[in-house]
Formats: structure tokens, C-alpha cells, sequence
């Protein structure tokens, strides 16, 4: 019964992150299932079957509150759950000797990139054309088979592509990015089932996980609006790269004096990531003010 709590917490927290970042649920729940002992296949299909339900809770919460561009969903969505199935169908195959450094080393990557990504000021949506379809369907297939095969991954590629493109406003990036993700989370599913059977899932840990999500969907929809992105994103990144740093040691024998080095310098950039973080959320509000300050000025 404890373990199931702690892991309800687990998916009540990595909908928060998600909820705020637009990414984050898949790399930290499947990250800490990894810890807990479960497979990757198995932690990559038990996360995905919860999603089902999280990202439906998150999407609706979005939508309500206006930060979902459907025609960016729809032609993101099939590309994504196209390229999640034939994830879920490769990760199925590999063998668990194969697949944990693969896993490890995907979302450990996935951690570094947050890290460098939210360390930095994050800039303001300048260009209002539209996203063409021949951006966001590659973008989706190669989202959707990270996704799949690390247990995570269709925020923290999807969302920083979209960001960067200018041409959407963040929240509306974060909603669509959280929405689309319900049709890869049904996509990688029907692949891991596919694959592996019913057997592939946990029963209790997907309950769990979706019980903690469900709570935490429409809080995440309301933060997003208030939580400081750059913050977060520097937080999870750390503990992400961390946890996933132990496990590629772990796989590839490195103990000793060599771990403890390495485990001292992640803290280190852990730590000079959060405080270019907090600098980089100073400037950008120092900026902002001082936009909206020549506004009201020429205003009046």
C-alpha cells in the first residue's frame, strides 16, 4: 500500500512539472520506475497506459482554459502516434540488458537538455504565421519514437521545437504539446500491448500513476500560467540527469572514485544551472517590464 501512495505522488508530481513545462511527465515517472526495479519496457508501457487518462485530464483542463491550438494538434498528433507505436514495437523487441543503458541513456540526455534549455532566458513568441505541416509531422515521428523507446520524451522534444519557431505563445505550446500527447499516449500503448502482451503492464503501478495525474491535470492547466517555467525546468533536469547517471554506471560496471567524481561534477552544473536559471528569469522579467513600460508610454 506504500508503495503504491509513493507512486501515486510520483505521478502527481510529474503532471505538475508536465502541466507547467509541457514536458516532463514520461522521463520523470519512467525514470523512477527504473529505480524502482521495473524493466524499460515495462516502465516505458505502464507510463504510457496512465497517460492515457492524464493527458485526456490535462487536455480538457487546457482547452477549458484557452491554451490549446487544435490545428497545430491535428497535424502534430498522427505523425506522433505513428512514430510512438513503432517505438513501443522496437523497445518491445530489445532485451532487458539492451534496453536499460538505451533507456537510461535517452532520458539522461533528455535531463541535460532541460538543464541547457531552462538555464537560458526563454524568448517570447515574435512570429504570428502559421506552423506549416511539414514541420510539425517530422517533428511529431521523431517525437513520438523518443517518446516511446526512453519512456519519455514527446515534451522535451516537441515543446522547445515549438517554442523556438516563435509563432505560438508559450501556454498555447505547452496545451496543444500536453493535448496531441493523448493520441501518442494511445499509439505507444496499443504498440507495448502489441508487443508484450498484458503481461508488459503493471497493473497497480498504472493505477497509481493515473490516480495521482487525474488530481494534478487541471492544477498543472492553472499553473502553467503562474509558475516560473525557468525554475522548474532547471529543478527536474538535475534530478533527472542524476538518477539516470547512476543507472548507465550501474549498467556499465563504473564504481569507486570514478562515481563520486562523477556524481560531484552533476551537482556542480546542477547547481550553476539553477542560478543561471534564476538570472535568466530576472532579466526576462526585467525585460518584459521595461517593454510594457514603453507601451504604456507611447500610450499615453
Amino acid at each position: 500500500m506504500r508503495k503504491l501512495v509513493v507512486l501515486a505522488l510520483v505521478g502527481f508530481a510529474a503532471q505538475l512539472v508536465d502541466g507547467a513545462l509541457g514536458m516532463g511527465y514520461g522521463v520523470t515517472s519512467s525514470t523512477l520506475l527504473l529505480v524502482a526495479g521495473l524493466t524499460p519496457a515495462s516502465a516505458s508501457a505502464s507510463v504510457h497506459l496512465a497517460e492515457i487518462g492524464t493527458t485526456l485530464a490535462a487536455g480538457t483542463a487546457h482547452w477549458r482554459f484557452g491554451n490549446v491550438d487544435w490545428s497545430v494538434v491535428r497535424r502534430i498528433a498522427l505523425p506522433g502516434a505513428l512514430g510512438a507505436f513503432l517505438g513501443a514495437t522496437v523497445l518491445s523487441n530489445l532485451s532487458t540488458e539492451a534496453a536499460e543503458p538505451w533507456m537510461a541513456g535517452i532520458l539522461l540526455a533528455l535531463g541535460i537538455y532541460l538543464l541547457v534549455r531552462f538555464a537560458r532566458p526563454i524568448g517570447r513568441a515574435i512570429n504570428r504565421s502559421p506552423l506549416r505541416s511539414r514541420f510539425l509531422a517530422p517533428l511529431g515521428l521523431v517525437a513520438g519514437f523518443v517518446d516511446a523507446t526512453g519512456g519519455g520524451g514527446w515534451g522535451p522534444v516537441a515543446t522547445p521545437s515549438l517554442l523556438v519557431s516563435g509563432r505560438m505563445e508559450p501556454r498555447k505550446v505547452v496545451g496543444s504539446v500536453d493535448t496531441s500527447e493523448f493520441v501518442v499516449a494511445l499509439a505507444a500503448s496499443a504498440g507495448f500491448l502489441l508487443g508484450l502482451g498484458t503481461t508488459g503492464f503493471v497493473w497497480g503501478t498504472v493505477l497509481a500513476l493515473l490516480a495521482g495525474g487525474l488530481i494534478a491535470a487541471p492544477i498543472a492547466a492553472y499553473l502553467v500560467r503562474i509558475v516560473p517555467a525557468q525554475l522548474l525546468g532547471a529543478a527536474v533536469g538535475g534530478l533527472i540527469v542524476l538518477t539516470n547517471a547512476r543507472t548507465m554506471m550501474k549498467a556499465f560496471d563504473i564504481t569507486g572514485g570514478t562515481t563520486t567524481a562523477v556524481y560531484l561534477l552533476i551537482i556542480a552544473a546542477w547547481v550553476a544551472a539553477a542560478a543561471l536559471a534564476v538570472r535568466a528569469l530576472r532579466r526576462t522579467r526585467r525585460a518584459t517590464a521595461e517593454e510594457e513600460e514603453r507601451e504604456l508610454a507611447t500610450v499615453s
